[in-house]
Formats: structure tokens, C-alpha cells, sequence
């Protein structure tokens, strides 16, 4: 019979009977090629070894279900077809039945080992483009995340950027009322004491003398302190590397841990303060909000991080 050859060759190929008549029934005993397919879809089956055994009224490989021709009962009704099924059957069993050959066995198997490892590489192949496939989209997802990364980090720079541009335009226009101020005190000053005269040339030029007020205690006056708008931090990290840079006066402590934060090698996650080692001094939170100008460290300073 048909399954038999197809069973007795997958035998002769080195499978066990179990998974080979498992093969025969799952492909409706459709060839040998087909059984190969099967098996090889198959091998990493948990029970693809164990025994195989079929539905009840079916044979090994045959239609499961009631999927016979409807033509056979009507044929099998009458003791003539009966007769034809039996000459048929005969003459089917006589054709298959016939003994192969040594050589044509050898045949045969080889050329089934041959189709099984053409199968094998298939499948490996296939395997190893779903692997790169697999890869590339890993590479691609972390793509992705660096790119989403560098974008969080840009935004918090041009955040950092408006805030300083910001905060010079605050001052600027700070310093420009201070001189209109100081100007129209001038203006105030001049129309009060110069305002007698009577040539106007002469109240107008008044302003241009405040030289006299020197005799008052017969010294100069004390020299003013210079004030800084911008100071020059140094930053010593934990693997004893260092960061530079200049800030606002006005700007607070919490801006310089942002910076090391954001340019620093400083691990992700590690929570760290800073400290002041000439005179030795730790800041805490309260002290990220203040000043530079405020905690001293105008015009420069040195700055160490130290983990919390």
C-alpha cells in the first residue's frame, strides 16, 4: 500500500516509527515529500516520539472524518461492484506490493537524505533571517531612544538658554532704570539749586559741578566695591575630572548642579550635593536656591561633588 512505502521509506531514513507514522497521518498520507515537510516543521514537537495512535474506523494516513466518496456505498450496495472493488484492490496490491531492490532503496533514501538536508538549510536560513530581522530591529528601537534622548536634552538646554537670555534682559532693563533714575536726579538737583540764575546757559551747565562737594571732611570719597555680574565656577567631579563655567551672579546655586548634571559623567540616577572646601562648607537644598552673589562665590570659586 501507498502509506507503507511512504512509512517504510521514512524508516529506512533513520526515523523512529512514531514520529514517521505521526508524519504519514498529519499529512493524509500525501507522499513522501510532504511527510519530510511535516518532520521537519515538527522536530522541536515535545511529543513528536511519542506513540501515535488513530482516531477509531480510520487507518494509518487515511481521511479523518466522514469524508468517503459517496459513490462507494452506492457501488458496494450490489454484489457486481462488490466484485470491481476486489479485482481493483488485487490489482492495486499487486503493483505495490512488489519488492524494491537494494539499489533502488539505496536510491531512494539517498535521495530522501538529500531532500531532508535541502529542508534543514531552508529552515536555517529562514531561522537566520529572522534573527538579523530581529536585530535590526533592536538597533533600530535603540536608535529611537538615543534620538528621544538627545531631544529631552536639547529642550533642557534651550530651557537653560531662554532662562539666562531672560534673565539678562531683566537686568539689562534693571541697570537702564537705575541710569534713567539716577538721571532725572540730576535733572532734580540742578533745577533746584541753579534754578536762581538767571542766564539759563548757566543752569544748564550746572550739573557738570559736583566737584565742590569734596572740601566736606577734607578726603575723597571711599573707594566702591566692584560689583560682578558673572562668576567663574570650577567643578571637580567624582573621578577627579573638572568642569568650567561661567554663570550669572544672580543666578542660583541649583543652576550649577543642573550644568553637571546635564555635562558631567556623573551616573545616571546618583544623587550628589555640592560642597565649598576654602572655607569648608556642604550646601543643602535651601542653599540651591539661593545666589551665587548670596553664598559668596562671585567673582570665582571651586565647587566639589560629593555623593549624598
Amino acid at each position: 500500500m501507498a502509506e507503507l512505502s511512504t512509512l517504510e521509506s521514512l524508516l529506512e531514513m533513520g526515523f523512529g516509527r512514531n514520529s514517521a507514522e505521526r508524519a504519514v497521518a498529519n499529512t493524509g498520507n500525501q507522499g513522501i515529500e510532504r511527510a519530510m515537510d511535516w518532520l521537519v516543521e515538527h522536530e522541536g514537537d515535545p511529543d513528536l516520539d511519542e506513540p501515535y495512535v488513530p482516531p477509531v474506523g480510520v487507518p494509518l494516513g487515511g481521511p479523518v472524518g466522514d469524508q468517503a466518496s459517496p459513490a462507494q456505498p452506492a457501488v458496494a450496495d450490489t454484489a457486481e461492484g462488490t466484485d470491481v472493488l476486489d479485482m481493483e484492490q488485487e490489482i492495486q496490491d499487486g503493483d505495490t506490493k512488489r519488492p524494491m531492490t537494494e539499489e533502488e532503496k539505496r536510491e531512494q533514501v539517498k535521495r530522501l537524505e538529500d531532500l531532508m538536508r535541502l529542508k534543514q538549510a531552508e529552515r536555517r536560513e529562514r531561522e537566520r533571517a529572522e534573527e538579523v530581522e530581529r536585530e535590526k530591529q533592536r538597533r533600530k528601537h535603540g536608535q529611537e531612544l538615543l534620538h528621544i534622548k538627545q531631544k529631552l536634552q536639547d529642550d533642557e538646554l534651550k530651557k537653560m538658554a531662554d532662562l539666562r537670555s531672560r534673565e539678562k534682559m531683566e537686568d539689562k532693563m534693571a541697570k537702564q532704570r537705575v541710569k534713567d533714575k539716577i538721571a532725572r536726579d540730576r535733572e532734580e538737583r540742578a533745577k533746584k539749586f541753579g534754578g536762581g540764575c538767571a542766564p539759563p546757559a548757566e543752569s544748564t551747565s550746572a550739573p557738570v559741578q559736583p566737584p565742590p562737594s569734596s572740601p566736606v571732611g577734607g578726603q575723597g570719597p571711599p573707594p566702591t566695591k566692584k560689583e560682578y555680574e558673572e562668576c567663574r565656577i570650577q567643578v571637580r567631579l567624582l573621578d577627579g575630572s573638572a568642569l568650567t563655567a561661567v554663570f550669572k551672579a544672580q543666578e542660583p546655586l541649583a543652576a550649577v548642579r543642573v550644568y553637571v548634571q546635564m555635562n558631567g559623567n556623573t551616573p545616571e540616577g546618583q544623587d550628589f550635593t555640592l560642597l565649598s572646601p576654602y572655607p569648608r562648607q556642604v550646601y543643602t537644598e535651601l542653599d540651591m536656591e539661593k545666589p551665587l552673589k548670596e553664598l559668596g562665590l562671585v567673582p570665582t570659586a571651586v565647587l566639589v561633588v560629593i555623593k549624598k
